[in-house]
């Protein structure tokens, strides 16, 4: 069974209004235990809308979002439960820490949550340990450290909750290549120790490549696709005509096959294309 899935999800802005506008359009998605889902589209395709409606930040127009296959609107109590299930970090989280410690901006979730001090205290360090935060970061104010760290700190907060989902909205934005590379490989590395099914919503198609099982490909408010990445970059060209960029590696095997070499224009990552030459080369040497 999916542990999400929406129904027919459907949201209009202002709506009954002459400024009503559909922001998400009959949307049907089941995304899987454990999988690592990257969400991508242009500015206004409706990704911040999805994510937003599966902790009931957004109540749906029309549809149904369920959670572990349980109407997250069903009641007050299901609403509830869903938002300690999934667990949302929005872009730029570090605009959000407010606690005159770290160690107390990483705990705010886990004491809504009515936990004990000691299990509080577990997550806050188990969650700071895990993405770098060290004890002396954790004494200090949130407003003293780096854009790096305070990413790391924020991070930490929504990890702390231990949702069975974890949603991230552009969770690289703003951050030099090393700070991205770290948080990425944060990512990743999370949802192989602990099994939970991650979601990571990104404009950088290069970023989907290193990391993501499955690509959630949204277009005009509408689910253009799902799949996994290797069936989505062989779609390159729409996903170009839709003002998103492929990686440089991908627009060089596309250009080398328009020009009648016998090349995959699947190739998203270097060591991939490394290989694809290999392979061609191989071809040659055989005749």
């Amino acid at each position: 069974m999916a542990i999400l899935k929406t129904e027919n999800l459907t949201y209009c802005y202002s709506t009954g209004t002459p400024f009503e506008v559909t922001a998400l359009d009959n949307a049907n998605i089941e995304i899987d235990d454990g999988e690592l889902v990257a969400v991508i589209g242009h500015t206004g395709s409706g990704k911040s809308t999805l994510i937003q409606h599966f902790n009931g930040l957004l109540k749906p127009t029309s549809g149904k979002v369920l959670v572990d296959g349980k109407d997250i609107w069903e009641s007050k109590a299901s609403l509830r439960e869903a938002r300690f299930k999934v667990g949302l970090c929005f872009q730029y989280p570090e605009y959000q820490l407010f606690e005159e410690t770290s160690y107390k901006d990483i705990a705010f979730g886990p004491k809504n949550m009515k936990l004990s001090e000691e299990e509080i205290d577990r997550r806050v360090r188990k969650a700071a340990e895990f993405v770098g935060v060290t004890d002396d970061m954790l004494e200090r104010s949130p407003f003293d450290l780096s854009g790096g760290e305070k990413r790391r700190v924020a991070i930490a907060g929504v990890m702390a909750m231990e949702p069975k989902i974890l949603i991230l909205d552009e969770p690289t934005s703003g951050l030099d290549p090393k700070g991205r590379d770290k948080i990425l490989g944060l990512i990743k590395e999370y949802r192989q120790e602990t099994g939970s099914t991650v979601m990571i919503v990104s404009h950088s198609m290069e970023d989907v490549a290193k990391i993501a099982t499955k690509v959630l490909v949204m277009n005009s408010s509408k689910v253009m696709s799902y799949d996994t990445v290797d069936e989505t970059y062989k779609r390159a060209d729409e996903i170009m005509q839709m003002g998103l960029d492929v990686p440089q590696i991908t627009k060089i095997f596309m250009g080398l096959h328009e020009k009648g070499f016998p090349v995959r224009t699947n190739i998203y990552t270097v060591e991939q294309g490394i290989e694809e030459i290999k392979r061609i080369r191989g071809q040659v040497n055989g005749l």
